[in-house]
């Protein structure tokens, strides 16, 4: 008996500790955000609606949910979001905004039928993520009626509910001119990029391609084999495959090897203890605001870009054996 309440114990912190590591970065990614205009963006849901979230604001609290069907945390909150949407009356939009990242709307599809989901839900493409500066699933972000983005968090709790009520409220301000987000540059097969350096977690800074020898782009995710053993097994195996053969052609001279880890769910200290354990030499960067995946169009792991030595974009895939050639194959390309 003493042994399952010590126990119930180390879980009850170990979950505890997990929402808060969420909750605070979560807070880290809306502190700039905060107060500031919301974005001026129009979406599509997976059933064909058009949103103008700009011409929302000003007239009624916008409430969005940034969540993926692979998320713990995220279906346990969902009675919260689906009770919160029922209740929500004319004065509040409450919008699904499924992450895109290593998802499909058929997935998506299937936990609206499984859990009777009736708000709206939206398949992003990266864009919303990018303008609300996405961090965690879930990521709650809520704007006002003054077109001002109130509050960004990461729990289904109290301050929710609070900014959510607060939200609602008539504001004497005069309604926030929305922005609309920049444009950055994407590159695709045949596109050369232009020179950048990464960021490395030894400290360094590479240049992403260089004029020796082609260089190879691994995106990855350091909780991918972990976290979605269960729940995406498919996925898990490509992204363990991906690095051990990786991390063999690494050594080869022909092609350069570099990693590139999305910030979404990660840290910096996470990224080294996951090139710890598995004991990668290759240099790894941590994408901590998303751009390069954005810049490169990159929603699933592992992905991998060839850049020539002149910095064009010559293959890209997502299929482990066609993408993992051997180097000579690459260099001939």
């Amino acid at each position: 008996m003493r042994y399952l309440i010590l126990l119930c114990l180390f879980l009850a912190c170990a979950s505890t500790h997990a929402s808060e590591s969420g909750q605070s970065r979560a807070e880290a990614a809306g502190r700039s955000l905060v107060g500031q205009p919301a974005p001026r963006m129009v979406v599509k849901t997976i059933d064909g609606q058009t949103i103008d979230l700009g011409a929302l604001y000003g007239k009624k609290a916008v409430y969005l949910k940034f969540w993926a069907t692979w998320c713990v945390p995220c279906r346990e909150q969902m009675p919260h979001f689906e009770r919160t949407y029922e209740q929500a009356g004319p004065d509040m939009a409450v919008i699904a905004i499924d992450v895109g990242f290593d998802d499909s709307v058929e997935e998506v599809r299937k936990v609206q039928k499984q859990l009777g989901l009736g708000m709206p839900i939206v398949f992003d493409d990266g864009s919303l993520g990018e303008a609300f500066r996405l961090r965690v699933t879930p990521q709650h972000v809520v704007i006002g009626r003054d077109g001002r983005i109130a509050y960004v968090g990461h729990m289904a709790d109290e301050k929710l509910d609070a900014a959510l009520a607060q939200a609602r409220r008539p504001s004497t301000a005069n309604v926030a001119s929305a922005i609309a987000p920049k444009d950055e540059p994407h590159y695709d097969v045949g596109d050369r990029v232009p020179a950048f350096d990464l960021h490395t977690l030894d400290g360094k800074f590479l240049p992403a391609f260089e004029a020796a020898r082609p260089t190879v782009l691994l995106f990855l995710s350091p909780w991918c084999e972990s976290y979605l053993a269960k729940s995406r097994p498919a996925i898990a195996q490509s992204c363990r495959s991906a690095r051990e053969r990786a991390d063999v052609l690494a050594r080869d001279s022909h092609a350069r090897w570099l990693g590139i880890a999305s910030g979404l769910w990660a840290s910096h200290d996470e990224l080294a203890d996951y090139q710890r354990e598995h004991h990668i030499d290759m240099p790894l960067a941590l994408d901590d605001s998303g751009a390069l995946f954005r810049r490169f169009r990159v929603m699933h792991v592992p992905t991998l870009i060839v850049l020539d030595a002149q910095g064009k974009v010559i293959r890209r895939t997502e299929e482990v054996d066609a993408a993992l050639p051997p180097s000579a194959a690459v260099t001939r390309r």
